[in-house]
């Protein structure tokens, strides 16, 4: 079976080439094609997910050799397969999910001429995230890690003639090119320190390392988990990534790119464990992003950057997770499973939605569209009731776990963390009941466009539809099909391992809060949004509000410290370079040039002066002889 682990990664590799190289006699049929290698590489994954079940935990770990790719002495790496329980489960999520968002985008990009070039990079994404989840060494890990960066930069900036789309797609690049530094730095301190970056001697030899270099090699790891899963402080990009096509949205959000750095950190559980002050400083990243992204969502009137700092949030619970170690690696994992359950079905959500409202994407403009659009209405709202946590559904059994590792990790940071995460719980239900309301309930808002053109919305066709639902299958029952003997911890546990931890309160007073958080944060939305009418036009609001419209001005920081800083420091540079570099060179050039200048005078050409110099010399000589002697 491990022969079919490199045709994971090449079925949806081979339709990347073929739709992007093969050209226009494929625009009729390309995005079938893109659908079918997609499904393909799911077929592929259940049946060696059929075979690790087949096995006993201890032998579920498959390896498959390629070949060697740098065969230098000292260095050598190899394009090598590792699937074991962690890589299995990504795998299953990246090629199913994946494959539903190609069969959703079959209608949602119906009319767009460049189609199958589409179809070509969602293959090409999905080829370099299997890659990068694959990989037995980081290095390999490496080389998908910056194949996910390439194709999300070609997907948020597909529709290029936008200049909104050209520049979120760099905006996302470059941001995600700092953490890139990150992972590439962590690459070289573990070959200076192990002497390998495979993923065997690297966590055989954690306990020969000090801690000082485990601790370097984490927060580098981390740096580039920031940047892939958008959380504080390289998050700016993601809520500009919606301005790529909604099934992109979708990708990228639920199963895919942002889930990269969570399963970063997991995967080197080892370097982490050995690494306490690493690990805190994932609990405090996810900490404050999930609080960051939650608040964000609250101020959002654009229903895709609502979902966006959804997913902000949400990462962040997973981050905070991975970040209490063994106690929390599992939850972290199932949370992400269950997250790009529900996420996905949200975002195909909300593109349905656009589908039927001319691609109109404000909420202030929609309202009472259940009427209109049934189908889009239930799945919507079964994914709406899954990630606030709703009892038995998904988000219910993945989240709560995290809450309660959170308040397991015990003293002051455990209260503190798992408070937190309470906090972050309640503002969900707030700003997911809001989209709900607004979208879906009251009066209908819309109005004719610039062109005079009013939207008549309708339900989409089932092309799109049939994804929707499935997805709202496993919004609905993943959690608890998960939960149920602790079927997920036993699966996962011999690849994170799992602990406890002492909780200062019990499981079912974790449930009352949870379920105290929802209520409130239902209760305040639809106090706001359900008993009033929505208005036209956004009130002013409050300084966090209007400060949250701006993404709490990370844009703004970002512009303030680095981009007006880099402008300092580059005229700064420009300065030193002008003045003393220059200055040294340029005057070292004139000095000389002068001296030359005069020494040439004495090389003038006339016999006399030539004479005069021997004379002067002559004379000189004997004056020097002659008070010599005399001392």
């Amino acid at each position: 079976m491990e022969k079919l682990i490199a045709l994971l990664i090449a079925a949806p590799l081979l339709g990347a080439v073929v739709l992007l190289v093969g050209g226009r006699r494929l625009d009729r049929v390309g995005h079938w094609v893109g659908t079918l290698l997609s499904t393909a590489s799911f077929v592929v994954g259940v049946f060696l997910f059929a075979d690790l079940l087949g096995r006993n935990a201890e032998h579920r770990t498959l390896i498959q050799h390629l070949w060697t790719w740098i065969p230098v002495e000292g260095f050598q790496a190899d394009v090598t397969f590792r699937l074991d329980q962690l890589s299995m489960t990504f795998v299953l999520l990246i090629t199913g999910v994946g494959s539903l968002i190609h069969l959703y985008s079959v209608g949602y990009m119906e009319h767009d001429e460049r189609r199958r070039r589409f179809f070509g990079y969602l293959n090409l994404f999905l080829a370099a995230m299997l890659l990068l989840v694959l990989a037995d060494n980081y290095l390999l890990l490496y080389v998908g890690w910056e194949g996910v960066g390439l194709a999300s930069y070609l997907l948020i900036g597909f529709w290029q003639h936008k200049p909104s789309a050209a520049t979120a797609a760099k905006k996302a690049f470059l941001v995600n090119r700092v953490g890139d530094m990150g992972l590439s730095i962590a690459i070289m301190l573990m070959f200076t320190t192990f002497g390998s970056f495979a993923f065997g001697p690297v966590f055989g030899h954690v306990d020969g390392a000090t801690e000082g270099k485990l601790t370097a090699i984490g927060l580098l790891l981390l740096l580039a988990a920031c940047g892939k899963s958008a959380q504080v402080p390289l998050q700016s990009w993601l809520g500009d990534a919606m301005e790529g096509p909604t099934p992109v949205s979708a990708l990228i959000h639920a199963a895919t790119m942002v889930t990269a750095g969570v399963y970063l950190i997991v995967r080197s559980a080892a370097v982490f464990n050995a690494a306490p002050d690493a690990q805190l400083v994932v609990t405090v990243v996810g900490t404050v992003t999930l609080l960051f992204g939650a608040i964000v969502g609250c101020a959002k009137d654009d229903i895709k950057k609502a979902l966006a700092g959804s997913t902000m949030s949400q990462i962040g619970y997973m981050v905070l997770a991975a970040g209490l170690g063994p106690i929390g690696y599992v939850f972290a994992i199932m949370h992400l499973v269950t997250h790009g359950f529900f996420k996905a079905g949200l975002f195909l959500g909300a593109g349905s939605v656009m589908h039927g409202m001319n691609d109109e994407v404000d909420m202030r403009k929609f309202g009472g569209l259940r009427k209109y659009m049934p189908v889009t209405f239930i799945t919507f709202g079964l994914g709406y009731l899954a990630i606030i946590g709703f009892p038995g559904l998904s988000g219910f059994f993945s989240k709560d776990k995290i809450i309660e590792a959170a308040f397991a990790k015990g003293g002051t940071e455990g209260w503190i963390l798992g408070g937190a995460a309470l906090v972050g719980a309640a503002i969900t239900a707030f700003y997911m009941t809001r989209v709900m309301l607004m979208t879906f309930f009251g009066e209908k808002r819309w109005q004719p466009d610039e062109n005079g053109a009013e939207p008549h919305p309708h339900e989409s066709p089932k092309v799109m539809t049939i994804p929707m639902i499935v997805l709202a299958v496993g919004s609905v029952f993943g959690g608890a099909f998960f939960s149920i003997g602790d079927r997920f911890l036993k699966w996962l546990e011999p690849v994170t391992g799992h602990s406890e931890g002492h909780s200062p309160v019990s499981a079912g007073e974790i449930t009352i809060a949870t379920m105290a958080c929802l209520v409130i944060g239902v209760g305040i939305a639809w106090a706001q949004y359900g008993r009033r009418p929505v208005p036209a036009v956004a009130p002013r609001g409050s300084l966090l509000t209007r400060a949250a419209r701006r993404d709490l001005l990370q844009d703004d920081f970002n512009h303030v410290v680095l981009v007006r800083g880099g402008e300092h420091l580059t005229r700064s540079l420009v300065y030193v370079d002008h003045t003393l570099v220059d200055g040294v060179v340029n005057g070292t050039a004139a000095g000389f040039g002068g001296l030359s200048g005069r020494l040439r005078r004495l090389q003038n050409g006339f016999a006399r002066s030539y004479a005069v110099s021997m004379f002067g010399g002559a004379a000189l000589l004997v004056a020097a002889t002659l008070l010599m002697r005399a001392v």
